[in-house]
């Protein structure tokens, strides 16, 4: 294994013995102890606190081994501590085995393999408090850090008796509060809104989840997560609405349409009055035993910060209707920021107009969440509310035209061909499983959904205001919060391009940013063992909600990369992109790409589009056998459907960052076409799957007697002869501009540039960068199986590329 710890916070010795003490971890009895060997011994009796007795704890030393020979309790009768016992036997208090992790004769070198801290000298009790508390503040085996690993046995739990205030070790709150007495209650939260147009503004139902401690006096920060789907979905009714992609592929009357013409104009409608308040109080009137909980938020939950949880518009309990990213749902979301900072009311419930404040929250707020979850953060932060302080948005969409479109063509989300804007909305209107409340709102809700149907127009595949409405990135002028972003870079849902003009956006604000690339998919990182994903955000959030001068933005990498060639190494660099990359122009020739333009002939490559009836109906239900086909590089059943482009052999190995961007001068039959294209990677190899794997159950506490959550791991899987780097799609009348149709006349040659999804990725010595052009993509475009017929011309197609031959300006 190889550890990964970025949240790691190196202070001054004096400081150290400050927090020791403030964690009860040391006392002035043991500061006055000057013989290393007694203090050792106190120390790692209290590395477990599930031990009360004084035989129980020499009972679990006796399982400690200080050498090969020896077992603690005999060692320290025998011998004085060297600086090689004590990591002999940190290793085993944080999960390691002798002989099967480390050896006993070296463990700093091994320590310095796995990636763990170590001290390199203890001669005092000074150095041996030095390197204890760097010790609670290392990873085990199971990937957490070793004072939550002591907190998950009791370590705290003296602490919680009294606890009144947030506790605070390396800069990161401590598990000390009482999970078992956490407070879930219940309000509502009135909007500017009235979306199902019923003549009142619509309220929002808000769960939320605080310490106990709050009824006492404490005031804690709040962790709020929107999700669409946390009151229930519909899904058979959403299965139905899906629509077909085996459709044609028109032609587009050509329109010299700007970009102005179509841009969002919010409608000016008048709002219902708001409620007459009727009385206050400061206690909900409901209360809820469970809750599809993040169990991020569940790690934070035992250190002093609250979870809330609202769906929104158009979701079971709340009102409205559901409308799938509109302006609409942002102002649902950021109304219950303003709740929680006190500039916003909220009722017991939704009748009796009694108001209910939330007066245990400091007014501070952090959002969490990923997909539309992370979706509706990132929304909410181009609001530019007032309280936000920070978001921590994965696999977030930035513009759902990017999401359900490209460049003028209807293209799935991976995983869900035929799912739009329409069949996300009526999925997640769960107002639909309440009958006596559908009844009331039904008809508004089949009118907005029609709306919504027709202004996605699945006929052109166009950029309009519909889309432009769902754009966050208009709005990126009004951050003001912070922006800690997560993206796999196999993620073919959420496609990587959102998360990368998001952060480019950043780079014009004064807001700080932060960004992590996974090689996964769509999938949340909190439990991995090779990086401290969950630390890192306690660090942040503990920075940002309890203004902690931790350095945490100092500390943080800017930018941290998943390897995709070695398993459980996580980089860090100043940037996604490189100021000191070569821009590398690839031409296309015959079956390669060449860096020299002079080499290539003169000529034109065709390929065709359509398959026959059996071919067509079997690779558009296996769209994974598909890809594979189109990929082989000999032999392939679809050679006549692709063009496959590739370098030479790679002498050294390239690290590729950025968007890769194609121009060809292509042709087509008709007066209507797509192109397609994948940038691969030839070579046989063990990769890493882009689903993590458990490999120890339950293995992470987020608390004593709380959470538990299975450990997983990105691991190499068998060899396989290529890996798709990066794809894009684009409608050939759509060359200058998703909103703008240009003509297109058969057989004639146009010139067309697309930029491919944004990546980072290391190709190998020995393998081969290739590129592969096609038509229709099973599993995300749409399917129309004409018979078109492309052609492109040499001399004038090409590849741009960003590289560096090794990892410069980290």
């Amino acid at each position: 294994m190889r550890n990964n710890q970025f949240a790691h916070l190196k202070v001054p010795y004096p400081q150290k013995l400050t927090e020791l003490q403030t964690i009860q971890y040391i006392d002035e009895t043991l500061l006055e102890e000057k013989n290393l060997n007694r203090c050792w011994q106190k120390l790692l009796e209290k590395a477990f606190p599930q031990a009360h007795s004084a035989s129980s704890k020499a009972q679990k030393l006796a399982g400690l081994l200080a050498t090969a020979q020896k077992d603690v309790p005999t060692f320290l009768q025998t011998d004085s501590l060297s600086l090689t016992v004590f990591y002999n036997v940190a290793l085993q208090l944080l999960g390691f085995l002798p002989a099967e992790d480390f050896s006993l004769e070296t463990p700093l070198h091994d320590m310095e393999k796995i990636g763990l801290f170590h001290a390199t000298q203890l001669e005092s009790t000074k150095d041996l408090f030095s390197a204890w508390y760097d010790l609670l503040c290392t990873h085990t085996k199971n990937g957490q850090v070793f004072l939550d690993d002591l907190a998950a046995q009791g370590y705290f739990v003296p602490l919680s008796t009294n606890c009144t205030q947030p506790l605070f070790f390396n800069g990161k709150a401590q598990p000390i509060f009482d999970t078992t007495k956490l407070v879930h209650e219940t309000a509502y939260v009135e909007t500017d809104l009235d979306t199902d147009n019923d003549g009142a503004r619509d309220l929002i139902k808000v769960d939320f989840i605080r310490p106990s401690e709050t009824n006492h006096g404490l005031k804690v920060p709040a962790v709020y997560t929107a999700s669409p789907y946390n009151q229930g979905t519909n899904d058979q009714a959403a299965d139905k609405l899906m629509h077909s992609m085996n459709t044609p592929l028109v032609h587009k009357t050509p329109t010299h349409l700007t970009y102005e013409q179509l841009r969002f104009k919010s409608p000016k409608t008048p709002l219902p009055e708001r409620r007459k308040i009727k009385g206050t109080t400061s206690e909900a009137e409901e209360t809820f035993s469970s809750e599809f909980t993040y169990s991020l938020n569940d790690y934070l939950l035992a250190r002093g910060f609250a979870a809330v949880y609202a769906s929104g518009i158009g979701t079971k309990d709340s009102d409205g209707v559901q409308t799938c990213g509109s302006p609409a749902e942002t102002a649902a979301t950021i109304a219950v920021i303003e709740w929680l900072n006190g500039k916003r009311v909220a009722f017991t419930n939704k009748t009796d107009h009694i108001a209910l404040k939330a007066w245990w929250c400091t007014g501070s707020v952090a959002m969490t969440g990923k997909s539309y979850l992370g979706t509706l953060a990132t929304a909410a932060a181009t609001s530019g509310v007032a309280g936000l302080k920070t978001i921590i948005s994965e696999a977030a969409i930035s513009s759902w035209y990017d999401y359900y479109r490209e460049n003028g063509l209807v293209a799935s989300p991976g995983g869900f061909p035929g799912e739009d804007a329409d069949v996300l909305a009526l999925e997640c209107f769960s107002r639909k499983k309440q009958p006596g409340d559908y009844l009331k709102v039904k008809a508004e809700f089949n009118r907005t959904l029609t709306q919504i149907t027709h202004e996605q127009d699945r006929k052109s595949g166009n950029y309009n205001s519909f889309w432009d409405a769902r754009n966050y990135l208009n709005n990126t002028k009004n951050i003001t919060a912070d922006i800690f972003m997560v993206h796999g870079l196999n993620d073919w849902n959420v496609k990587p391009r959102n998360v990368y003009h998001l952060w480019q956006a950043l780079k014009e604000l004064p807001v700080r940013q932060k960004l992590i690339l996974h090689q996964g998919q769509h999938i949340y990182i909190n439990n991995f063992r090779s990086l401290d994903f969950t630390d890192m955000i306690n660090l942040w959030l503990t920075y940002k909600l309890y203004q902690l001068d931790n350095h945490a933005a100092e500390l943080l990498p800017t930018v941290i990369v998943q390897d995709n060639l070695e398993p459980e190494k996580w980089t860090e660099y100043t940037d996604w992109e490189s100021s000191q990359a070569h821009k590398q122009t690839l031409w296309l020739q015959p079956h390669e790409l060449t860096s020299t333009l002079s080499a290539v002939r003169p000529g034109a490559a065709t390929f065709k589009d359509h398959l026959n009836t059996e071919a067509f109906n079997y690779y558009q239900k296996n769209p994974a056998i598909w890809r594979k086909d189109l990929l082989l590089p000999e032999n392939s059943p679809l050679k006549a459907n692709r063009l496959l482009f590739r370098t030479a052999s790679l002498q050294h190995e390239l690290l590729l960052r950025g968007t890769p961007e194609v121009t060809v001068k292509v042709a087509v039959n008709k007066d209507h076409g797509m192109l397609s294209f994948m940038l691969v990677d030839y070579g046989l190899a063990k990769r890493l799957g882009t689903t993590p794997q458990v490999i120890a159950r339950k293995a992470l506490d987020r608390g004593y007697h709380w959470q538990q959550e299975d450990l997983v791991e990105f691991e190499l899987e068998k060899a396989t002869p290529w890996k798709m780097i990066s794809l894009g799609h684009i409608n050939l009348q759509n060359r200058h501009f998703a909103w703008q149709n240009d003509e297109l006349s058969p057989n004639e040659f146009y010139p067309v540039t697309l930029k491919l999804q944004p990546t980072f990725y290391r190709l190998a010595v020995g393998h081969q960068l290739g590129l592969v052009v096609y038509s229709t993509d099973m599993g995300i475009t749409i399917r129309p199986n004409e018979d078109l017929a492309y052609s492109l011309q040499f001399g004038e197609s090409c590849l741009r590329l960003q590289m560096t031959s090794t990892h410069l300006d980290q």
